[in-house]
């Protein structure tokens, strides 16, 4: 009777952890829509705003869940605070791009540079951790460099968009993984480091003459305070979700995101997809099937 309930109780939470995963990667799908509410707000402006809307929401959802030691003790510990320094610096380079890219009708790229983004992690580990290849995954660090390659070549220079993307989101995670904080409070203390930069950006802006505040359009100003809301709300579900699921199968729901942004651009927006672009696409979907095989490989015989 207590294994029935045992299995029962396995399989609910199954189930949470892939209804979180599901809404977190949903809501990562639809970034691009939401940014598209504010593209008429220099990038660089709209940045700020995230930062200092994502310090309110998330303070006030730590301090609603009586989560604030957590933060206190993050302040305690040097090396901590110096990792979260260093991957504020990274999520903020990664945001700026994005939003850019966004107000620029340059979804395609975001698109590319979330679906290498894997690709590059592997790249970051076995240059930082020295980790090694498996043939599999050597195979699609090829096919994807490959991509790269072709595009820059063909298209005349290289997606950089979509490498800064790629690489400072790697950057991001690896510096999260090798930094003892959780999920929130570490998202907290980051948007708080960068906290005094947003603000002097937003009080500069003015003096220079920019509506940075944009109190004359409403609908704007409430989609910019919406930020703190939209990167908040997607890291809490996908924490809740990475403590259910098996990371093999975080992993294939990660590819949500950038397909979701794939078919928004060229059916929704129009942008164009032309034969190089479709090609280089075609490429990385080859090295992510490469590469998922060989995970699934991996795990399977792990278990």
């Amino acid at each position: 009777m207590s294994q029935t309930v045992s299995d029962a109780e396995a399989h609910a939470e199954f189930r949470r952890g892939l209804m979180f995963g599901f809404a977190a990667y949903g809501m990562w799908g639809f970034f691009p829509a939401y940014y598209k509410l504010t593209d008429t707000v220099p990038a660089d402006i709209v940045v700020s705003h995230r930062i200092l809307w994502s310090v309110l929401f998330v303070g006030l959802y730590l301090y609603l869940r009586g989560r604030w030691s957590e933060v206190r003790e993050v302040f305690r510990q040097p090396n901590v605070l110096k990792g979260l320094c260093a991957s504020a610096s990274f999520i903020a380079v990664n945001w700026l791009v994005f939003v850019w890219a966004i107000a620029n009708e340059q979804v395609l790229d975001v698109s590319l540079g979330y679906f290498i983004n894997p690709l590059v992690s592997i790249v970051v580990g076995l240059v930082v951790l020295h980790e090694r290849l498996s043939i599999g995954q050597g195979i699609a660090v090829g096919i994807a460099a490959l991509a790269v390659l072709m595009q820059a070549v063909l298209a005349g220079g290289l997606p950089w968009v979509s490498l800064v993307l790629a690489f400072s989101f790697a950057g991001y995670g690896y510096v999260r993984k090798v930094t003892p904080v959780k999920a929130t409070p570490g998202m907290f203390v980051e948007t708080l480091l960068l906290m005094p930069l947003a603000s002097l950006y937003v009080l500069l802006s003015l003096s220079w003459g920019e509506d940075a505040l944009v109190l004359n359009d409403l609908p704007v100003l409430a989609a910019l305070a919406g930020t703190g809301i939209v990167t908040a709300l997607p890291l809490i579900f996908f924490s809740s979700a990475a403590r259910r699921l098996p990371l093999f199968m975080l992993g294939l729901m990660q590819y949500m995101a950038p397909s979701m942004h794939f078919l928004m651009a060229v059916y929704v927006w129009g942008e164009p997809l032309d034969p190089t672009k479709l090609m280089a696409f075609a490429l990385i979907w080859v090295a992510l099937v490469v590469f998922t095989f060989d995970s699934w490989h991996r795990y399977r015989k792990a278990h």
